[in-house]
């Protein structure tokens, strides 16, 4: 599944039209239809609905125009409507083209009296060991906080769990505070991912000690490409909050920063186990060769003890096989350095017996060296 989505992803930015117009809109065949979610409230109301269509969604909205609204559309297959939405909120083109091309790094924007953040959902896939990533586009208003997203799912149900019984501040803070709980709650889902990470090496650690393979190798070196796409996205995540506490007093308050401080420090404390999760992944494959080579150097034992002990038998066997004539085939005279030993009655089991008294007295002394401790 991440695969696939990663791929798709990549098919979105080759399969866009090179040389259209700045803030075009292109979107894929595999993007999903358009679902309408819309959360209103107040200190003394509540109301959270899904609609049939964007008419109603902006009926609803416009109609209470002393609530907090949290406009959440999952899904982009309608470019009337994007249309439409850029026209009704203030969105610029360039920003609305980021939402649909939804393979964007963190970042914030600001244009007038509105924020335009871009965030990244993350996932981690147990059977797959790949991290999954979907884009969440927040522009926030006066009066609403609107979510973009191409998938119907996210890691929002908690926050809207907590608006629903009324938990906490929410309900009685304004827009921004909204903004403020759903980008902590999207960097509060990428802790889980870094500790199941952290799992993964440990898992990837005990394969090497058990029975490194060539496929725990690409293992560890698909964690490193997955753990440098991480990095990739926590860097912009930091500066993207960073960027945030330093808005003006209009358009970030003072008495909100601490929360987005909070926030920032949320994404320190990440991009430090990122660094940590990188160095074990690279002492994996310091592991792996070491664990490999020791192997090698174990058979190699092996080899070397098993030509120790054959190495004289061959000797003794190579001498005594070997076809001289014991006297003179013409006069029958008998050669006085010939083997002697070769005609005796017993000739044979005394070899044997040799050859067997050799080995044991080989095994012993390869034994007092402690050649035999490592196996």
């Amino acid at each position: 599944m991440a695969k696939k989505k990663r791929h798709r992803s990549r098919h979105k930015i080759l399969d866009r039209k090179l040389g259209t117009s700045p803030g075009t809109l292109f979107v894929s065949a595999e993007a999903h239809a358009p679902r309408y979610f819309l959360m209103s409230f107040n200190e003394q109301m509540f109301r959270e609905q899904e609609l049939a269509s964007y008419a109603e969604l902006l009926q609803q909205v416009q109609s209470q125009p002393q609530a907090t609204h949290w406009i959440d559309i999952r899904g982009y297959a309608d470019l009337p409507m994007l249309e439409l939405l850029k026209q009704d909120f203030g969105i610029h083109s360039l920003q609305m083209e980021d939402v649909i091309n939804d393979y964007q790094r963190p970042k914030v924007d600001e244009l007038d009296d509105r924020l335009f953040i871009i965030t990244r959902m993350l996932r981690w896939s147990q059977e797959q060991h790949t991290l999954e990533d979907v884009q969440l586009s927040v522009f926030s208003g006066p009066n609403y906080v609107l979510t973009l997203q191409s998938d119907y799912e996210d890691c929002l149900d908690p926050l809207r769990d907590r608006i629903r019984v009324g938990k906490g501040i929410i309900r009685h803070r304004p827009p921004m505070y909204l903004v403020y709980a759903i980008l902590d709650v999207v960097l509060d889902y990428y802790f889980p991912v870094m500790g199941a990470i952290g799992i993964y090496i440990e898992e990837l650690e005990q394969k090497i000690l058990d029975k490194p393979s060539k496929q725990t190798l690409r293992e560890i070196l698909d964690l490193k490409n997955e753990l440098i796409k991480l990095r990739r996205i926590a860097w912009p995540e930091r500066d993207k909050m960073n960027e945030l506490l330093r808005m003006e007093d209009d358009m970030m308050p003072d008495n909100l920063k601490v929360y987005f401080r909070d926030a920032y420090d949320h994404t320190i404390q990440l991009i430090d186990l990122i660094d940590s999760h990188k160095e074990m992944s690279t002492s994996l494959v310091e592991l792996y060769m070491s664990t490999v080579s020791n192997r090698m150097n174990e058979i190699m034992k092996v080899l070397t003890i098993i030509s120790s002990i054959f190495i004289p038998l061959s000797f003794i066997a190579g001498l005594y096989g070997m076809n001289f004539s014991r006297e003179d085939p013409e006069t029958g005279e008998a050669f006085r350095l010939s083997m002697p030993e070769l005609y005796l009655p017993y000739s044979y089991p005394l070899l044997i017996l040799l050859m067997t008294a050799l080995v044991l007295v080989q095994l012993y002394m390869f034994y007092r060296k402690g050649w035999f401790k490592s196996f």
